[in-house]
């Protein structure tokens, strides 16, 4: 089954315990394997290095933690950046208004007879807490979402984000978020609402017929190995998407570079946004290093272990 629709947007979009700073500092150290998901940016006229972080939306939980070396950036910076501010409360209570397609559209109105009691059937077998009266009336790449959740091997998933604000909060640092939920949200009515419909129609076909879900199983494996060039390719391969690469990556990738370079001039900054946004000739670290700026891999191990203090 092809997934590629939906894992850009895992890769891509984020929307779907306390104690005292350290006093001593932990040297971040180099990594010798380009292969990582945290990165180091000096140079330009920075006065204290700031860090990337790529992340996975959603993933499972039970071999996944924040490395030592990410930790220690977070509580050696002056703010934690995400791409939403997934704190404020406020923003998101807001934004559940506009998880609906305009002008009263459903998705009987994008499929034919057949293909919408597809949809409906398959979310009456699989149940939620929302019920399909409400959510047919959702954009269907939320929809999607939801199904990837459901479908998901794992009983324990986790969104990478909150990972990274627990452990901003346990240091005391204010989290802010690049974008707004009403602007990611905005996204995806600037995607034909039927283009999203049928994309979901195949996820949901997929699902039915039992197919294996190969292309998520390596996009899961990639991020765990760190592997960005990697994901890099399994998101952008399917052609229900490609042609929406700029909207969903490169145009936002341009606006975080720049708005990052006033940000790190005045702070240390930890950055955690979709791993999708990180690799490519147009992603964040090579955006950053055409601007003037430094961008080294960091030695990030994650794979769960017992936890030490650090």
């Amino acid at each position: 089954m092809k997934r590629s629709f939906w894992l850009t947007l895992f890769a891509a979009l984020g929307f779907v315990a306390c104690s005292q700073p350290a006093k001593t500092k932990t040297p971040v150290k180099p990594a010798t394997d380009p292969n990582t998901l945290l990165w180091r940016i000096s140079g330009n006229g920075l006065s204290k290095p700031s860090y990337l972080f790529g992340t996975m939306h959603m993933i499972c939980a039970n071999d996944i933690e924040l490395s030592d070396s990410l930790r220690s950036a977070i509580r050696n910076s002056d703010k934690v950046y995400l791409e939403l501010d997934m704190d404020d409360m406020f923003q998101m209570l807001g934004a559940m208004t506009k998880m609906s397609m305009r002008d009263d559209t459903t998705l009987a109105d994008l499929l034919s007879l057949e293909e919408y009691k597809k949809v409906k059937d398959h979310f009456a077998e699989k149940g939620g807490l929302i019920p399909f009266s409400m959510l047919e009336r959702y954009k269907p790449m939320l929809i999607g979402s939801m199904i990837i959740e459901q479908s998901a091997n794992c009983e324990n998933m986790i969104i990478m984000e909150n990972l990274v604000m627990t452990a901003a909060k346990e240091y005391d640092k204010e989290v802010s978020g690049l974008e707004t939920m009403d602007y990611q949200l905005g996204i995806f009515d600037s995607i034909p609402y039927k283009l999203q419909a049928q994309q979901l129609l195949k996820m949901v076909q997929g699902t039915a017929g039992g197919e294996d879900d190969q292309e998520m199983k390596l996009l899961t494996e990639a991020y765990r190995n760190q592997q960005l060039d990697k994901m890099d390719e399994l998101t952008k391969k399917e052609e229900g998407i490609q042609q929406f690469t700029e909207l969903l990556l490169y145009n936002r990738n341009a606006n975080w570079a720049k708005k990052l370079q006033a940000l790190m001039a005045k702070n240390s900054l930890v950055v955690a946004v979709g791993a999708g946004h990180l690799p490519g000739e147009k992603g964040v670290i090579n955006l950053l290093r055409k601007a003037g700026y430094k961008v080294e891999p960091v030695k990030n191990e994650m794979i769960k272990r017992k936890v030490k203090e650090i």
